[in-house]
């Protein structure tokens, strides 16, 4: 199989993109993501039939935020779209007229990297993003691992701390409420009300209070120099790199792929985390450890990942 599509699916538009077998995107089409999860099912085909009118692509892959069942055919649950149960790859398949394969949307951007990105050379990989939550993938042996059910490596909510913070899934305590872009605004603005002459600059980037403060304040704080936004990508760091250490005695991977908008600030947070994944990894003097690298597709890797999994069958 040469040519297919990839869909990735946004809280603000749905991306669909004609993918070769090396991973190169030759055409993408977008549409907004509608308000009602009616809406997105007919977006997701219009944006497939434009994408791929005149080419020869014969087969599509979804990236869905999600709970996606082991016949990749069902988004069992996914929040932030209201489904519930919903037949994804029957209903686009009826619209567009070619093969569908359904993807949970952090699994589909880590199959992209350990295909065409951060990967190469490693057939163990264990990936994660850090976005306004935080989601991953798990790849071994070059498969990747779905579980029994098609829901494994929703990482974002393991219990870190018993009894902890609210999470949105209705639990407490989850890593994402820790080692999130969420979690990085509320570090910021919790530092910026202790100490406010420490945050002169980040506070000034927004409207002068640390509720003003935004995940973008932080990021430009930071690489001014700004004390409390620098530490607070550090207690972040902390907390992912000490979740990578616990994911190293579950999977024990060569490597580590960390995505997501938080990652794009590279070293500014990725040596912090490899500092606390080294800090906490079990046994860590005596052991071999796995590489913390950069993901390298940024916003294509879904797209490309969902269209290459479409291309495994």
């Amino acid at each position: 199989m040469g040519l297919t599509i990839g869909v990735d699916i946004g809280g603000t538009k749905i991306a669909a993109g004609v993918v070769d077998e090396g991973g190169t995107i030759l055409d993408t089409s977008q549409v907004p993501t509608p308000p009602t999860p009616e809406g997105v099912i007919e977006a997701i085909a219009d944006a497939i039939k434009s994408v791929g009118e005149g080419s020869s692509a014969d087969a599509v892959g979804i990236g869905a935020a999600g709970y996606v069942d082991d016949k990749r055919a069902t988004v069992l649950f996914a929040p932030n779209i209201r489904w519930r149960h919903e037949t994804l790859k029957d209903k686009i398949e009826q619209r567009v007229g070619m093969s569908v394969v359904v993807e949970n949307d952090a699994n589909a951007a880590a199959w992209g990297e350990y295909r065409f990105g951060a990967g190469a050379g490693h057939d163990d990989v264990v990936c994660i993003t850090l976005g306004t939550g935080l989601g991953g993938g798990i790849i071994i042996g070059g498969r990747l691992h779905r579980g029994r059910f098609g829901v494994a490596g929703e990482f974002g909510h393991l219990r870190v701390v018993p009894d902890g913070l609210l999470c949105g899934c209705g639990s407490q305590g989850c890593w994402e409420q820790y080692a999130s872009g969420r979690a990085l605004v509320r570090y910021a603005r919790q530092r910026a009300s202790a100490t406010p002459e420490n945050a002169e600059l980040l506070l000034g980037l927004g409207d002068g209070t640390p509720e003003g403060i935004e995940g973008r304040h932080v990021s430009d704080a930071a690489r001014a120099g700004d004390p409390v936004a620098i530490d607070s990508f550090r207690e972040l760091a902390r907390w992912a790199g000490a979740g990578l250490a616990d994911l190293a005695s579950l999977f024990d991977p060569s490597a580590f792929i960390v995505g997501g908008g938080v990652s794009d600030e590279g070293d500014l947070v990725l040596e912090p985390i490899r500092k606390s994944f080294r800090r906490w990894l079990v046994g860590g003097r005596h052991r071999p450890h796995a590489q913390v690298l950069a993901a390298q597709l940024g916003g294509r890797a879904g797209l490309v990942g969902a269209a290459d999994l479409a291309r495994q069958g």
